[in-house]
C-alpha cells in the first residue's frame, strides 16, 4: 500500500508540473490564424465585388442605366415590362428570362421606388416571383422607406403600416440566403427591427454626399432643425470645423416657435439637415430663425423630397418659402426629383456612386 500510495504521489506531482508547462508553453502565447498558404492576408485585404444582374422599378430605370454606365463589368441591367391588363391588374414581363435565361442562379440587384401603394404592390410580385427563380442572392434598393413615420398608433384601429411593410418583406420565399435591403436615411431607426426571417435591413446615409458636396462650398455651418435631427446627424459632423447649431419649437403664447437652443450661426452660411420634407414647415421657420439670429445665408438639406401636392413649388426663389440659397436634396424619390425646375434653388445629389459603393459595405 505504502509504494502504491508513493508511486501515486509522484504520478500526481509529474502530471500537475507537466500541465503547468503545457500551460505555459501553449495557452501565454496571442493565438494566430493558422494557414497554409501566405495569400490569406491578401484574400482579406482584397475588395470582392459582386456581379448584378438588374431589374427596375418604371421611375428607377435611369438609375439602373447610370449603374451600368459607371460600371458596364458589374452590372447588367434587364428592363421590365410594368403592362397592365384592361381591368387594371398587372401584366408584368420581368426582363432577363427571354431569349435566355439571365436572371435563375444570379446575383440580382433590384431598384424599387414606393412612391404608391399601386407600384409598391407590383414590385413585390416582381419580388416573389424572383425569388421563385432560383436566383442565388435578391438585393432590393429602396432609397426611401415611405412608411417610416408610422411605426406606432396612439389608438386601436390604426394601421402602423411600417410594421405591415416589414411583415411583407419579411415573409418573402427565401433563396436560401435573407433578402438584403438597402434603404437611405430611415426616418425612425427602430424600423429595421420590424424585419425579420427573410429579410434583414441594411442601413445606409447620403450624408457623405452632402459633406463633398458642401467642401466645394462657402458653407460653415450645419443646423438641425430639432433635438432628433441633431442625435441623428449631429456625429457624422464632429471634427470637420463647422459651427454646429440646433434649433427647437418652444411655446410662444398659443403658438409654438422656432428657437435656435444651441449654438451661434452669426456670420455663418448655414445648411440646415434632416432626412425629409413634406411640406416644409418647420424647415422654414428654422431657416427664418437663423437669418434673424445673423446668419449670412440659409441653405438645406434633405435626403428625401416627398412634397406632397407640389409643396416644392413653395421653397422657389419666388416662392412664400423662399428663404434658401440653395436646397440639396437626393434622387431618392425620382418621380419628385425629376420634375423639379433645375435653374432655381434645387440641387440634386445622385445617389448612385453612393449604392455602389455601400452595396459592398454589408452593412
Amino acid at each position: 500500500m505504502f509504494v502504491f500510495g508513493f508511486l501515486l504521489f509522484i504520478c500526481c506531482q509529474y502530471g500537475v508540473a507537466f500541465h503547468v508547462a503545457s500551460f505555459k508553453r501553449f495557452h501565454v502565447r496571442t493565438p494566430k490564424m493558422m494557414s497554409t498558404s501566405p495569400d490569406w492576408d491578401t484574400y482579406f485585404q482584397k475588395q470582392h465585388q459582386t456581379r448584378y444582374q438588374i431589374i427596375a422599378a418604371p421611375s428607377m430605370e435611369k438609375l439602373a442605366e447610370s449603374l451600368v454606365n459607371l460600371s458596364p463589368n458589374r452590372f447588367l441591367y434587364h428592363p421590365t415590362n410594368w403592362k397592365k391588363f384592361p381591368d387594371g391588374t398587372d401584366n408584368i414581363e420581368i426582363g432577363g428570362f427571354q431569349p435566355s435565361n439571365h436572371i435563375s442562379g444570379q446575383d440580382i440587384l433590384m431598384l424599387a421606388s414606393f412612391h404608391n401603394n399601386d407600384v409598391t404592390l407590383s414590385q413585390f410580385s416582381v419580388m416573389i416571383t424572383l425569388l421563385q427563380s432560383f436566383v442565388q442572392s435578391l438585393t432590393v434598393v429602396l432609397p426611401f422607406y415611405p412608411v417610416g413615420t408610422m411605426e406606432r398608433v396612439i389608438q386601436e384601429g390604426q394601421v402602423a403600416t411600417a410594421n405591415t411593410y416589414a411583415q411583407l418583406f419579411s415573409n418573402l420565399p427565401t433563396c436560401g440566403k435573407p433578402t438584403r435591403l438597402i434603404t437611405y436615411d430611415l426616418h425612425t431607426l427602430q424600423n429595421r427591427f420590424y424585419l425579420h426571417g427573410n429579410a434583414i435591413a441594411s442601413l445606409q446615409t447620403s450624408i457623405p454626399l452632402l459633406i463633398s458636396r458642401i467642401k466645394q462650398s462657402n458653407i460653415d455651418c450645419i443646423a438641425f432643425p430639432d433635438d432628433g435631427a441633431a442625435k441623428r446627424f449631429g456625429s457624422m459632423f464632429k471634427g470637420l470645423g463647422y459651427e454646429i447649431v440646433t434649433c427647437g419649437k418652444t411655446r410662444d403664447g398659443e403658438k409654438r416657435v422656432v428657437i435656435i437652443q444651441d449654438g451661434n450661426p452669426e456670420g455663418k452660411n448655414v445648411v440646415i439637415v434632416d432626412d425629409l420634407v413634406q411640406t416644409g414647415g418647420t424647415l422654414y421657420e428654422c431657416g427664418i430663425a437663423l437669418k434673424k439670429a445673423g446668419a449670412k445665408g440659409v441653405n438645406a438639406f434633405v435626403a428625401h423630397g416627398v412634397f406632397p401636392s407640389q409643396s416644392w413649388k413653395r421653397f422657389l426663389k419666388e416662392g412664400d418659402r423662399g428663404c434658401f440659397e440653395k436646397f440639396f436634396l437626393t434622387n431618392s424619390i425620382p418621380t419628385i426629383t425629376d420634375i423639379l425646375p433645375k435653374d432655381n434653388v434645387y440641387e440634386i445629389l445622385d445617389l448612385k456612386n453612393k449604392i455602389i459603393e455601400d452595396l459592398d459595405q454589408y452593412s
